[in-house]
């Protein structure tokens, strides 16, 4: 190791009351080009753009190689250090979550918010915000990894938070069964230094509370009793065509598996107590607040249960540390502050978003896996609706699609689907025949059959259920026709 590739420890680093404490990352330090490689990055990020190639991350990747001791440095700097969230369901959403709580509740918050969820996009991300010399104007940084690459965002930043979210089957060509995607967010866990908010209703994810480190806070989300029959566990899912002929998919987690996962039950800090059409109370501290909510379906409601516990514990800590922080007003904040939080988050794109098109509310509804698309089934009614579904299994979506016969679509055989397209448009077809459910077309060039639909029946309602690339795609076309919001993803 030369010497511009050794590691330090930083002086303020180290005296900070809140970030310089046990466990608290090594700075690299600078090396001597370090002043070229915001400029450097910023100048890829042009180059890319201008020439359409390279994509959004590519700036990261070359800065990764240019400056390996970038991220760490600058996310080095931060009072509050980082909040790492991570999981199989809901990182996009709930990261805008709690980055727009802690906004709103007045810190200066860094965030990747276009779901960029590789360490190179973190990157790519923080070379739109610092300075020339690598200065970032924030308090605390909130940031989505995806479950594989978090592994390695660990290794050059311990997160100050971790929020785990779940561990449903997703992408099996990358991640193989649920145990290796628990595997991997169990390194999250153990190096977490300050507080890891676990999904108390996920055995998996709540076992994790035996890998955080000693002194670290471990807390929990959950839900009333009354809600957990909307979210099955990964063991508890059968596909809907073995339920039919009476065999199941997969046997259950057994009784003793699951104590040996959860090691019982745990209090949890807060609770999602009750929903309702954009309402939902939440339990904490012995008592409910009900709220209305901008927010789209009963998952991102269970999402805003976790942004909240995580919430609680960066404003305990920002209140300690008030005088180091860009934002001076910053101090412990009451209940009641943290649920009108909550009433002012919007969806993230593609996640519940409506795009108006020609007085026609289009609903744009990710889905990636099983129990995502279920519970998006369960939220959004179909019988006042036009609905398309879109599948493509690009890498972002990952190339096995088998997962789609463990959803059940028996809730659209009265209304039928309207539309299917994407890459995989007739698998998808074929899936929905087998649950009985009408298709009026199938298109697989998603440009085709966006606009067929979207102008089809104006005035009336669309959903639109589409995998991650298809999603963009859908955006980038919606865009074309309509007024759609920048997201950072081009067009």
């Amino acid at each position: 190791m030369n010497s511009d590739e050794a590691t330090v420890p930083d002086k303020d680093v180290a005296a900070h009351p809140v970030i310089g404490r046990r466990g608290a990352s090594p700075m690299p330090r600078a090396p001597w080009y370090a002043f070229a490689t915001v400029p450097v990055g910023r100048f890829v990020r042009f180059a890319s753009r201008v020439t359409k190639h390279g994509g959004s991350a590519l700036p990261g990747r070359i800065v990764e190689s240019f400056d390996p001791g970038f991220l760490t440095r600058t996310l080095g700097q931060l009072p509050l250090g980082v909040v790492l969230v991570s999981g199989t369901n809901g990182k996009t959403t709930t990261t805008r979550m709690v980055a727009s709580m802690l906004s709103d509740l007045g810190l200066k918050v860094f965030t990747n918010p276009t779901g960029s969820n590789f360490v190179r996009g973190v990157v790519s991300a923080l070379l739109t915000e610092v300075t020339l010399g690598g200065k970032l104007d924030a308090d605390i940084a909130v940031l989505e990894l995806d479950e594989a690459y978090a592994v390695h965002f660990v290794r050059q930043v311990k997160p100050r938070y971790a929020l785990l979210l779940n561990v449903m089957r997703d992408q099996l060509d990358r991640f193989g069964e649920i145990d290796t995607t628990a595997r991997l967010l169990s390194r999250v866990a153990e190096a977490t230094t300050g507080t890891v908010v676990l999904n108390r209703e996920d055995p998996r994810i709540a076992a994790l509370a035996a890998k955080a480190p000693a002194g670290t806070s471990v807390r929990y989300f959950g839900l009333a009793d009354g809600l957990k029959h909307y979210f099955p566990s990964d063991d508890d899912m059968a596909t809907t065509v073995s339920v039919e002929d009476g065999s199941t998919s997969r046997p259950p987690l057994t009784k003793e598996l699951s104590a040996q996962l959860t090691g019982g039950e745990k209090d949890a800090d807060v609770t999602l107590a009750a929903v309702g059409d954009h309402q939902a109370t939440f339990h904490m501290d012995g008592r409910d607040y009900a709220t209305a909510v901008r927010l789209e379906g009963v998952y991102n409601l269970y999402n805003a249960a976790a942004a909240l516990a995580v919430v609680r514990a960066v404003m305990r800590d920002a209140a300690a540390a008030r005088k180091a922080l860009a934002a001076a007003n910053a101090c412990s904040v009451s209940a009641d502050e943290l649920i009108a939080a909550v009433a002012r988050v919007t969806p993230a794109f593609g996640r519940g978003e409506v795009i108006d098109v020609n007085g026609s509310p289009v609903e744009l509804l990710l889905v990636k896996n099983p129990m995502g698309f279920r519970l998006s089934l369960a939220s959004f009614d179909p019988s006042h609706a036009d609905t398309m579904i879109a599948i493509n299994d690009e890498y972002a979506d990952g190339r096995d699609m088998s997962w789609l016969w463990d959803v059940d679509f028996t809730s659209l055989r009265a209304s039928g689907v309207a539309m299917v397209s994407g890459v995989r448009a007739w698998d998808m077809a074929l899936r929905l025949g087998y649950d009985q459910v009408p298709v009026a077309a199938t298109d697989p060039d998603l440009e085709q059959a966006v606009s067929a639909f979207v102008t089809a029946n104006p005035g009336v309602r669309k959903h639109i259920y589409c995998t991650y690339t298809a999603m963009l795609k859908t955006r980038a076309i919606l865009g074309r026709i309509a007024d759609v919001r920048d997201a950072g993803v081009g067009k």
